[in-house]
């Protein structure tokens, strides 16, 4: 079995449709889909009113299509600039996050638990994801090689810039998502209307969970010419009804109400409100007299008020010592006990994050400061804000995979170790950043950095640091902590494609160097790890396995990770770059127990050797993928 390795990227749109297809085989006629049967068969018939109700903006059928545009691309490693290159499970991927949604679509497809971002408010700066259709990868690298852009509000259709960003990556991160999987978006006053709604578009309005309000300062600005904002939000949606949140971690403050006043035996408690403000008259039997324990009289709730349990209930919580009636017994109606031995674990989570809880921006500023020594970023997140996304979405030993595609400083990635030292947890993270180059006045600049990606990689190498030098955590945690993260960037795919750019010179020269071009499969300026990376990304295989360079035969391989039953020595891919393999080469090979195997076309010594390994291959049952 010889197949042909496809160089692009998944395709969605197949991928879609086919699901559709095997559901609704009758809804199409010459392979193309007939929407009103379709619409039929769901109970929506079609009329003439077409004034509906629906989100529109120009440009949003393009965005469609950018979406669903398959990529060239791939990601290429970098060892040298990662931390833990080899053994490490987290990511930092440099490139256009548009690009890299894509090309992690095959590998990572429902395999994500969390997505936390923080993009671009609009705010008129900051604004340099401006797609281009024609050749992503091209524009990529024109737009990081020049200044930060911005989208200020005079260029017209400011709101529609944004939207035009915003929705084709929301669309391919949702394919990432697990069925339990949750986003978490932070915004401010100016989009989080239009992020709303477009939620409700990628996710469904039925996968709305919350509209978190985040005190994000501590006080008010007295330069700020109109009301003072002193908050933002984060938008929570999930995949579908699978996902269940955390309780949040009790604070020491809400431990600290917890006490024993009685030396009941059963432990620290704290008591509540034994009134229901019911009325009487809405529910006659709550409203009943108890007699004060010290006065021996007779205790009503109130006239406009009842007690909270029928009478038979009371009497039951009287008998188990659960009322409280003051140190003295010097309440004038009771509180009932509730023993922290006897509530869940946590505390159900509010709309309401104030800063007490989780840090507001002065925090973060200065948490980034401490690391990098320079006040390089102006709106970083507070540690403490991530730590409390994660405590909500993830569980500490399932190996959940959280996802940052707006990296920035790179604070998801230095929560997500910070909280894995804490609690002994193996979340893994994988950041992405375009790297815009820093405007050469900025802080940044002065401090050495070129562009964000280059902070945010050095914000993480020193945050792992100072965890594994922190004595004051858990000696396991810290043995066990992940603090690694391998480096991969986006660039043109490292196998040659057909050149169909026009030449405008007449130069017949450049036309022979394309032909040349089409008898190698493999570009001159290539690694071979970043060929291995590339048949990773396009075979759907993650890009944490570990890759290890081997012998087999005369030649030397790859092979990529160990096979799902954990076998010693069998491999998922045996990938050979090296030409002139032979039957016995093959024969080899197959000893190693692959699933696949993958080589160059040309690698073959003559077409005999070819011929021969379908045969060898077709008796072991193995496939064999050509570049």
């Amino acid at each position: 079995m010889v197949n042909k390795l496809d160089g692009m990227s998944m395709d969605i749109e197949q991928a879609e449709r086919s699901k559709l297809q095997s559901l609704f085989p009758q809804c199409f006629k010459e392979g193309k889909l007939d929407i009103d049967i379709l619409l039929n068969l769901c109970g929506e018939y079609i009329d003439e009113d077409f004034e509906k109700y629906k989100f529109e903006w120009k440009g949003k059928a393009e965005c469609f299509r950018i979406a669903g545009k398959r990529s060239t691309g791939t990601l290429r490693p970098c060892p040298e600039e990662s931390v833990n290159f080899d053994t490490t499970k987290n990511l930092y991927i440099e490139g256009d996050n548009l690009e890299v949604l894509k090309l992690l679509q095959t590998a990572y497809f429902r395999k994500v638990k969390m997505i936390y971002i923080d993009p671009p408010y609009n705010t008129g700066n900051d604004f340099v994801y401006n797609d281009d259709f024609r050749d992503p990868i091209a524009h990529y690298k024109e737009i990081t090689s020049q200044a930060t852009k911005s989208n200020p509000e005079s260029m017209g259709r400011f709101h529609t810039a944004w939207l035009n960003m915003m929705y084709p990556r929301l669309r391919l991160a949702a394919n990432l998502l697990r069925d339990d999987g949750v986003i978490f978006i932070s915004i401010d006053d100016k989009e989080i209307t239009n992020l709303r709604r477009l939620c409700d578009e990628v996710f469904g309005e039925e996968n709305f969970v919350a509209q978190i309000i985040w005190q994000k300062k501590y006080a008010v600005s007295n330069d700020d010419p109109g009301i003072a904002p002193m908050h933002d939000y984060i938008l929570v949606f999930q995949k579908s009804n699978s996902f269940e949140r955390n309780l949040m971690p009790r604070t020491d403050k809400q431990l600290q109400r917890y006490k024993n006043l009685d030396d009941d035996p059963r432990g620290v408690w704290s008591s509540d409100n034994y009134v229901s403000n019911k009325s009487r008259w809405e529910r006659p039997t709550l409203w009943y007299p108890i007699k004060h324990p010290k006065t021996g009289e007779d205790v009503w709730p109130d006239e406009n008020a009842v007690w909270r349990y029928s009478q038979d209930k009371h009497e039951q919580i009287a008998a188990e010592n659960r009322l409280y009636w003051g140190p003295t017994l010097n309440y004038e109606r009771p509180r009932i006990k509730r023993f922290l031995t006897e509530i869940q674990d946590g505390t159900v989570p509010s709309t309401w994050w104030p800063f007490t809880d989780v840090g507001h921006n002065d925090e973060a500023v200065k948490e980034t400061a401490l690391i990098l020594g320079k006040k390089v970023f102006s709106t970083p997140k507070p540690i403490r804000l991530l730590k409390q996304i994660l405590s909500l979405a993830t569980k500490p030993l399932d190996n959940d995979i959280v996802l940052d595609f707006f990296s920035g400083s790179g604070a998801t990635a230095h929560a997500v170790m910070q909280f894995n030292a804490e609690d002994g947890g193996n979340r893994r993270v994988m950041t992405v950043q375009l790297p815009e180059v820093v405007s050469d006045n900025s802080e940044a600049y002065k401090a050495g950095y070129m562009n964000i990606s280059e902070i945010g990689k050095e914000r993480i190498r020193r945050a792992g640091q100072q965890l594994k030098d922190n004595d004051k955590l858990p000696l396991e945690n810290i043995q066990n902590l992940d603090t690694g993260f391998r480096v991969l960037k986006l660039d043109t795919s490292n196998l040659h494609a057909w050149d169909g750019t026009p030449i405008y010179d007449g130069n017949l020269q450049t036309l022979w160097d394309r032909f040349d071009a089409r008898t190698k499969t493999i570009k001159d300026d290539r690694s071979d790890l970043d060929i291995v990376y590339e048949i990773m990304l396009k075979m759907g295989i993650p890009l944490d396995y570990v890759v290890s360079e081997i012998i087999a035969g005369s030649k030397k391989c790859y092979a990529i990770g160990e096979r799902p039953h954990g076998d010693k020595g069998e491999f998922q891919i045996l990938v050979c770059l090296d030409f002139g393999i032979t039957p016995d080469d093959i024969t080899a090979f197959c000893k190693l127990a692959p699933q696949k195997i993958i080589a160059a076309e040309e690698a073959f010594a003559d077409s005999t050797a070819m011929s021969n390994a379908h045969y060898i291959l077709k008796d072991k049952d193995i496939e064999m993928k050509l570049l």
